[in-house]
Parts: structure tokens; C-alpha cells; sequence
């Protein structure tokens, strides 16, 4: 598949929240996915603030360990922080030239093996809903054009996110939201069980996992706890209920 196809298929994709069955986890977990894949990027994170003024990572790209490590600092100091308060693109540049703020984020990104890091904010207009870091473990930085790109994602985020809650009963999408690194540990968690029981690497046991629960309608992290418990995904029938 072209790059170009790649792009505008993410678009249709950040832009298909109006079903009755939206999942902000699957969304955001996607988001990141389509980031890995499109951009020359190691990892990447969504960070939010949504609901509440706290940051936190609801959904990485597969977390290696180094990102894992990484995230509970990203919280606290370093470019996804600073690109969700000012609502401004975040690149310095090289992390051996980063500002001084960033010493206990820089110290460790390099150590993990990380060269670059920026941001662009989740936002629209005045209402910033958290950040997408971007990580490279290269010689150079992200390419601009690159950079732009990602920030037309995150743009399109927001507004899905925001049309979710908007046509949506609002305390469920904040639910959600507030449920959303839990679930990042179970989905975790489920394609390692998968993985492992079918012989394929994580990614493809997440898109396995991801094309049940969109045939079934189920809810990703529905079909995630099940496969936990159980070892296999679900039928509709035994966890339609899970869907709501």
C-alpha cells in the first residue's frame, strides 16, 4: 500500500466516530499504530488530559520497554508537556541539545537510545486535549513535512474525540477515558497471550484482535479481557453484552 493511500486512509479512520459503538481506546490506539507506520518514528504516545487537567498515556504503539520507561517523565517534563500547554508544535532537536527543563526526560530518553523528540498538541481552536509525542532513535530529526503531517492527525483526533463526546452520552466517552491506561495494560496483555498462542508477532495478534471486534461489534478491550481469561477471542453471542 502507497504512503499516500496510508494517509487518507487514517483520516477516514480518525474521522469515523459517529457509530453508536465508538471506542476511544481502539481510536486512540490506531492513531498511534497509523504514527509507527507513516512516519519515521521509533515510538510514539498519546498523551491526554481529557477529562481532567492530568496528563496521562491512555495508548502507545506497542510499548517497547524503553518507551514504558519513558512515559511516566513525558507526564511530568519534556515535549508532549510542553506541546499540550502552550497548543504549539514541540522540536528542538537533537535530544544532546535539549532545554534544560527536560534534564531528568533527556537523561533518560538518551540512555534508551533515543536521538529526537517532538510533539504536537491534540487541540481545536481554544480547547487543548493533550499531546502525540514522537520519538526517533536516528541521525536526524523528524522530516518537517513529516511533522505537519502528524500534526493534521492529532488535529483530526481532537475533533473526533470531541464529535464522540458531543453526540455521544458524554459520561461514557469520559469513562472511557478515565478507564484508558487499565485497558492499555489488558490489550497489552492480550496480545502477548495471542502472540504466543498463535505463533505471530504482537502487531499482528493486535490486528487480529482489532478485526473481531469490529466484525462482532464488540469492544476491543471487551475482546482483550476475554482473551486474558480465556486464552481465545469471543464470540458475539457470549459477550455481546460487553458491548455498550
Amino acid at each position: 500500500m502507497s504512503r499516500e493511500r496510508k494517509i487518507a486512509e487514517t483520516f477516514v479512520e480518525l474521522a469515523d466516530t459517529f457509530v453508536a459503538d465508538f471506542d476511544v481506546i481502539d481510536f486512540l490506539q490506531q492513531l498511534t499504530i497509523r504514527c509507527c507506520d507513516i512516519f519515521a518514528v521509533t515510538d510514539v504516545a498519546v498523551l491526554l488530559a481529557y477529562p481532567g487537567p492530568q496528563l496521562y498515556s491512555p495508548a502507545p504503539c506497542d510499548p517497547s520497554p524503553a518507551l514504558s520507561g519513558l512515559l511516566e517523565l513525558a507526564l511530568r517534563e519534556g515535549p508532549a508537556l510542553d506541546a499540550y500547554r502552550t497548543a504549539a508544535t514541540v522540536a528542538p532537536g537533537n535530544l544532546s541539545s535539549a532545554p534544560a527543563a527536560w534534564r531528568d526526560f533527556t537523561a533518560l530518553a538518551r540512555e534508551s537510545g533515543y536521538t529526537y523528540a517532538s510533539a504536537v498538541p491534540l487541540r481545536l481552536r481554544r480547547e487543548t486535549l493533550g499531546s502525540l509525542l514522537l520519538l526517533r532513535a536516528t541521525d536526524s530529526p523528524l522530516p518537517a513535512d513529516d511533522l505537519a503531517m502528524a500534526q493534521a492527525f492529532a488535529d483530526a483526533a481532537t475533533i473526533g474525540l470531541l464529535h464522540a463526546r458531543t453526540l455521544q452520552n458524554a459520561d461514557t466517552v469520559n469513562a472511557q477515558l478515565h478507564t484508558a491506561l487499565h485497558s492499555r495494560i489488558v490489550i497489552e496483555q492480550a496480545k502477548g497471550f495471542l502472540a504466543a498462542r498463535r505463533a505471530v508477532s504482537p502487531d499482528e495478534a493486535f490486528a487480529v484482535m482489532r478485526r473481531h471486534a469490529r466484525h462482532h461489534r464488540l469492544l476491543l478491550t471487551a475482546v482483550a479481557r476475554h482473551v486474558v481469561d480465556t486464552g481465545e477471542l469471543p464470540s458475539r453471542a457470549a459477550d455481546g453484552a460487553s458491548n455498550g
